[in-house]
């Protein structure tokens, strides 16, 4: 990994929060990013909720958050990993907590106004993260929200998915998806078949979004849980 330590690194942190610890969760999904102050290297940042059970619902959830955030290298990214009060919170308050370091290597399309630069564009062996978001347009809601689901319980059926949340900055019209997959010939496999095919395809077709991003990593050092699955 040494090799990384002056790339640029992203990083995603999905955490279940205990039933307890609540209200403090949604305290900390509102107001946790004015806790921040200064963060070293931090190129960009999104704190995320999410839908029912961690997926991609219309219905929000009360206890399941994502961060997501880049980084001018691994070395600034691991600081915020180790050394963030608000991750310590959660770790410390969390039924299933995830994090995993990304390096980008294709990125098509932006988030904020902003894309992520590509460390090394070659395709990595072995397994691979994707995220991919979108800002819907309003009146394309009710058409977006109609493909959604079929196309996520495909993506819980699938062979070869090890990880899958669906989050996003806002209910109904800011939404991400972020999945870790064997090989990218599984991802591939699912992205061009069935649901989620057709849906990309009117999405396409009918220009459903103001904004979107398509990024495609290798993970480093996932570790933790979520939806039951452990890694590291």
């Amino acid at each position: 990994m040494s090799n990384l330590m002056g790339a640029p690194v992203a990083i995603m942190a999905l955490v279940k929060i205990a039933e307890d610890a609540k209200l403090s969760g949604i305290a900390k999904l509102m107001f946790g990013r004015y806790q921040l102050g200064s963060v070293p290297g931090l190129q960009l940042i999104k704190y995320l909720g999410s839908g029912v059970n961690g997926g991609f619902s219309v219905k929000p959830s009360a206890l399941h958050q994502g961060i997501f955030a880049a980084f001018n290298n691994q070395q600034e990214a691991e600081q915020f990993l180790h050394g963030s009060a608000l991750l310590h919170w959660y770790r410390d308050h969390a039924d299933d907590f995830f994090t995993t370091q990304l390096q980008t290597y294709s990125c098509k399309g932006s988030w904020g106004g902003k894309s992520l630069p590509i460390y090394d564009a070659q395709i990595p062996t072995g397994a691979i993260a994707s995220l991919t978001r979108a800002s819907i347009k309003p009146w394309y809601a009710q058409q977006f929200w109609s493909k959604a689901p079929p196309a996520e319980t495909e993506l819980k059926h699938t062979s070869g998915c090890l990880l899958a949340a669906g989050v996003g900055e806002a209910p109904l019209l800011r939404q991400a998806t972020f999945t870790i997959w064997e090989s990218e010939v599984a991802m591939n496999d699912y992205a061009r078949s069935g649901s989620h095919l057709k849906a990309i395809q009117a999405a396409h077709l009918h220009h459903y979004f103001s904004e979107s991003m398509f990024a495609r990593f290798k993970p480093i050092n996932p570790q933790g849980s979520w939806g039951g699955h452990a890694f590291g």
